[in-house]
């Protein structure tokens, strides 16, 4: 049974030079991430109190989101980056969000789904900016590491789908919402963000 998934578009060049080109802003935006996928963590505790199945793994994934954060900003403080003074929409994921059901038991689906592929776009473009990285060893291991965490919670939220909906249910609507997500990165602005 797979866990994650092969994201149908690949990040372009383009968005490895934006970030290279403007890192602060890319660190800046990245902290804003890692908070907000904590928040979004523990707002799935908050909203699904009756799935006691993944509550245990929401709190563990809100945490490491958190210590995230911290390592993100650890890195900022040394460079004498500040954190951004507000916290801007993410064209990304407002558009994701668009694609999600409105009745409340398939958008609890597409909400666990939508994670899985967040993760798994967040590991993609970890990579690249660890690839990218060649003057810095400590950000290198660092974006290294957040590359593998980010690909392990990928697979946790489709686990988690995976104990209240059917196989071919939760494997169609991957496949569904990973085209969509193509459709959303191809179409995205280039800028030194995340996403």
């Amino acid at each position: 049974m797979k866990l994650s998934l092969d994201l149908e578009a690949n990040s372009p060049k383009e968005w490895v030079d934006a970030v290279m080109a403007d890192f602060p802003s890319f660190l800046q935006d990245h902290a804003d991430c890692e908070r907000k996928a904590s928040a979004m963590a523990m707002s799935l505790v908050a909203k699904y109190p009756d799935r006691p199945e993944i509550i245990p793994e929401l709190i563990e994934t809100g945490i490491e989101e958190l210590q995230h954060f911290q390592q993100v900003y650890a890195h900022m403080a040394k460079r004498g980056i500040p954190l951004a003074k507000e916290i801007t929409e993410d064209p990304y994921i407002k558009a994701l969000l668009n694609l999600c059901y409105s009745d409340p038991q398939r958008r609890f689906l597409d909400r666990l789904l939508l994670a899985s592929i967040i993760e798994c776009r967040g590991a993609e473009r970890f990579r690249l900016v660890c690839d990218a990285i060649n003057d810095d060893p400590d950000l290198k291991e660092f974006y290294h590491l957040l590359w593998a965490s980010e690909a392990k919670h990928g697979n946790i939220f489709v686990k988690m789908a995976l104990n209240y909906f059917p196989e071919e249910q939760v494997y169609k609507r991957l496949a569904e919402l990973n085209s969509g997500e193509a459709q959303i990165i191809r179409a995205l602005k280039i800028r030194a963000a995340l996403h």
